[in-house]
Protein backbone atom coordinates (compact mmCIF):
# COMPACT_ATOMS: atom_id res chain seq x y z
CA UNK A 1 0.00 0.00 0.00
CA UNK A 2 1.39 3.44 -0.83
CA UNK A 3 -0.74 5.65 1.14
CA UNK A 4 -3.58 4.80 3.70
CA UNK A 5 -5.13 6.90 5.53
CA UNK A 6 -6.81 6.02 8.62
CA UNK A 7 -9.88 7.85 10.35
CA UNK A 8 -8.20 11.21 10.54
CA UNK A 9 -9.99 14.15 12.20
CA UNK A 10 -9.05 17.49 11.28
CA UNK A 11 -11.21 20.64 12.69
CA UNK A 12 -9.98 24.64 12.36
CA UNK A 13 -10.95 26.42 15.70
CA UNK A 14 -14.50 24.88 16.52
CA UNK A 15 -14.91 23.98 12.93
CA UNK A 16 -14.93 19.94 12.16
CA UNK A 17 -14.09 19.80 8.48
CA UNK A 18 -12.74 16.18 8.36
CA UNK A 19 -13.94 13.90 11.14
CA UNK A 20 -13.81 10.10 10.39
CA UNK A 21 -11.69 10.02 7.05
CA UNK A 22 -10.01 7.21 5.55
CA UNK A 23 -8.23 6.39 2.23
CA UNK A 24 -5.80 3.86 0.73
CA UNK A 25 -4.03 4.03 -2.54
CA UNK A 26 -1.63 1.32 -4.39
CA UNK A 27 1.04 2.64 -6.67
CA UNK A 28 -0.28 3.60 -9.73
CA UNK A 29 -3.70 4.19 -8.53
CA UNK A 30 -5.85 7.49 -9.72
CA UNK A 31 -8.10 8.72 -7.26
CA UNK A 32 -10.09 12.26 -7.46
CA UNK A 33 -11.76 13.65 -4.26
CA UNK A 34 -14.95 16.10 -5.20
CA UNK A 35 -16.66 17.96 -2.94
CA UNK A 36 -17.83 21.69 -2.36
CA UNK A 37 -15.47 24.27 -1.46
CA UNK A 38 -14.08 23.99 2.28
CA UNK A 39 -15.14 20.30 3.02
CA UNK A 40 -11.39 18.78 3.17
CA UNK A 41 -10.06 18.55 0.03
CA UNK A 42 -7.19 20.59 0.08
CA UNK A 43 -7.10 20.00 3.69
CA UNK A 44 -6.50 15.93 3.28
CA UNK A 45 -3.82 16.60 0.93
CA UNK A 46 -2.19 18.79 2.83
CA UNK A 47 -2.29 16.08 5.97
CA UNK A 48 -0.68 13.58 3.50
CA UNK A 49 2.04 16.03 2.65
CA UNK A 50 2.74 16.57 6.44
CA UNK A 51 1.93 19.98 6.34
CA UNK A 52 -0.86 20.10 9.23
CA UNK A 53 -1.20 17.26 11.67
CA UNK A 54 -4.49 15.77 12.34
CA UNK A 55 -6.46 15.99 15.33
CA UNK A 56 -6.27 12.22 15.63
CA UNK A 57 -5.75 9.27 13.22
CA UNK A 58 -2.76 8.53 11.16
CA UNK A 59 -1.61 8.39 7.69
CA UNK A 60 1.59 6.08 6.65
CA UNK A 61 2.76 6.88 3.13
CA UNK A 62 5.80 4.58 1.07
CA UNK A 63 6.13 6.72 -1.66
CA UNK A 64 9.80 8.03 -2.12
CA UNK A 65 9.40 11.08 -4.03
CA UNK A 66 6.13 12.97 -3.47
CA UNK A 67 5.56 16.04 -5.83
CA UNK A 68 2.37 18.37 -5.28
CA UNK A 69 0.85 21.02 -7.23
CA UNK A 70 -1.25 23.90 -5.02
CA UNK A 71 -4.31 25.94 -5.86
CA UNK A 72 -1.61 28.69 -5.82
CA UNK A 73 1.47 28.44 -7.57
CA UNK A 74 3.90 28.14 -5.03
CA UNK A 75 6.85 29.18 -7.27
CA UNK A 76 10.23 30.80 -5.28
CA UNK A 77 10.01 34.35 -6.84
CA UNK A 78 13.60 34.95 -7.06
CA UNK A 79 13.90 32.48 -9.55
CA UNK A 80 13.17 32.45 -13.05
CA UNK A 81 10.48 29.89 -14.71
CA UNK A 82 13.57 28.05 -15.93
CA UNK A 83 15.57 28.14 -12.27
CA UNK A 84 12.26 26.85 -10.79
CA UNK A 85 12.47 23.91 -12.20
CA UNK A 86 15.92 23.25 -12.47
CA UNK A 87 15.84 23.35 -8.73
CA UNK A 88 14.67 19.87 -8.94
CA UNK A 89 16.59 18.76 -11.51
CA UNK A 90 20.65 17.37 -10.66
CA UNK A 91 23.58 17.93 -12.51
CA UNK A 92 23.66 22.12 -13.56
CA UNK A 93 24.57 21.72 -17.53
CA UNK A 94 21.58 18.81 -17.60
CA UNK A 95 19.21 21.03 -15.24
CA UNK A 96 19.23 23.89 -17.51
CA UNK A 97 18.45 21.97 -20.94
CA UNK A 98 16.47 19.84 -19.02
CA UNK A 99 14.33 22.70 -17.77
CA UNK A 100 14.13 24.18 -20.95
CA UNK A 101 12.51 20.75 -22.43
CA UNK A 102 10.31 21.00 -19.70
CA UNK A 103 8.85 24.62 -20.23
CA UNK A 104 8.35 23.35 -24.39
CA UNK A 105 6.25 20.59 -22.73
CA UNK A 106 3.62 22.92 -20.96
CA UNK A 107 4.16 25.39 -23.93
CA UNK A 108 5.98 28.05 -22.42
CA UNK A 109 9.34 27.62 -23.96
CA UNK A 110 9.54 31.84 -24.08
CA UNK A 111 9.20 32.13 -20.80
CA UNK A 112 12.28 30.80 -19.41
CA UNK A 113 14.11 34.03 -18.42
CA UNK A 114 10.49 35.17 -17.00
CA UNK A 115 10.50 35.60 -13.16
CA UNK A 116 6.94 34.40 -11.47
CA UNK A 117 5.82 38.08 -11.27
CA UNK A 118 6.19 38.46 -15.15
CA UNK A 119 3.74 35.49 -15.33
CA UNK A 120 -0.22 35.12 -15.77
CA UNK A 121 -1.96 32.62 -13.08
CA UNK A 122 -2.05 30.31 -15.66
CA UNK A 123 1.64 29.82 -16.88
CA UNK A 124 2.93 30.53 -13.07
CA UNK A 125 0.45 27.37 -12.71
CA UNK A 126 2.02 25.23 -15.51
CA UNK A 127 5.39 26.13 -14.38
CA UNK A 128 4.13 24.75 -10.98
CA UNK A 129 2.94 21.45 -12.89
CA UNK A 130 5.96 21.28 -15.01
CA UNK A 131 8.25 21.21 -11.66
CA UNK A 132 5.90 18.65 -10.58
CA UNK A 133 6.56 16.53 -13.43
CA UNK A 134 10.21 17.04 -13.56
CA UNK A 135 10.81 16.07 -9.96
CA UNK A 136 9.59 11.90 -11.67
CA UNK A 137 7.28 11.42 -8.17
CA UNK A 138 5.76 8.18 -7.56
CA UNK A 139 2.80 9.74 -5.77
CA UNK A 140 1.59 13.16 -7.13
CA UNK A 141 -0.68 15.68 -5.36
CA UNK A 142 -3.08 17.62 -7.33
CA UNK A 143 -5.23 20.53 -6.14
CA UNK A 144 -7.27 22.36 -8.36
CA UNK A 145 -4.17 21.92 -11.17
CA UNK A 146 -5.26 23.43 -13.86
CA UNK A 147 -7.04 26.92 -12.66
CA UNK A 148 -6.92 29.45 -15.21
CA UNK A 149 -6.16 27.23 -18.01
CA UNK A 150 -8.85 26.94 -20.92
CA UNK A 151 -10.00 23.32 -22.40
CA UNK A 152 -7.44 23.30 -24.95
CA UNK A 153 -4.58 23.69 -22.36
CA UNK A 154 -6.61 21.68 -19.44
CA UNK A 155 -6.87 18.51 -22.47
CA UNK A 156 -2.87 19.04 -23.07
CA UNK A 157 -1.55 19.01 -19.64
CA UNK A 158 -3.64 15.86 -18.49
CA UNK A 159 -2.22 14.15 -21.63
CA UNK A 160 0.84 15.17 -20.22
CA UNK A 161 0.72 14.17 -16.87
CA UNK A 162 -0.45 10.90 -18.26
CA UNK A 163 2.41 10.51 -20.58
CA UNK A 164 4.76 11.46 -18.35
CA UNK A 165 4.46 9.86 -15.05
CA UNK A 166 3.31 7.04 -16.19
CA UNK A 167 3.35 4.75 -13.34
CA UNK A 168 2.66 7.43 -10.57
CA UNK A 169 -0.02 7.42 -7.83
CA UNK A 170 -2.21 10.44 -8.47
CA UNK A 171 -4.25 12.04 -5.65
CA UNK A 172 -6.33 14.89 -7.58
CA UNK A 173 -8.83 17.43 -5.14
CA UNK A 174 -10.96 19.02 -7.97
CA UNK A 175 -14.56 20.48 -8.40
CA UNK A 176 -14.39 19.07 -12.52
CA UNK A 177 -15.32 15.36 -12.86
CA UNK A 178 -14.36 15.80 -16.54
CA UNK A 179 -10.64 16.66 -15.01
CA UNK A 180 -10.92 13.74 -12.96
CA UNK A 181 -12.52 11.18 -15.60
CA UNK A 182 -9.71 12.73 -18.21
CA UNK A 183 -7.17 11.31 -15.72
CA UNK A 184 -8.51 7.78 -15.12
CA UNK A 185 -9.11 8.81 -11.94
CA UNK A 186 -12.00 6.67 -9.02
CA UNK A 187 -13.87 9.18 -7.94
CA UNK A 188 -14.87 9.46 -4.01
CA UNK A 189 -16.95 12.33 -3.01
CA UNK A 190 -17.47 13.74 0.63
CA UNK A 191 -20.15 12.27 2.87
CA UNK A 192 -20.25 13.22 6.39
CA UNK A 193 -16.62 13.85 7.53
CA UNK A 194 -14.88 11.69 4.73
CA UNK A 195 -14.98 10.62 1.31
CA UNK A 196 -16.37 8.02 -0.06
CA UNK A 197 -17.31 5.93 -3.65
Amino acid sequence: MMLEVDRIAVSYGEKAVLTDCSLSMDAGDHVALMSPSGCGKTTLLRVVLSLLPPCSGTVHCSAQRIAAVFQEPRLLPWCTAAENIAAVLSGSQKSDSEARSWLEKVELADAAGLYPSALSGGMRQRVSLARALAYSPDLLLLDEPFQGLDDTLRLHMTELILSAVPHAAILLATHSEEDAKALGCRILHYDRGGFVP
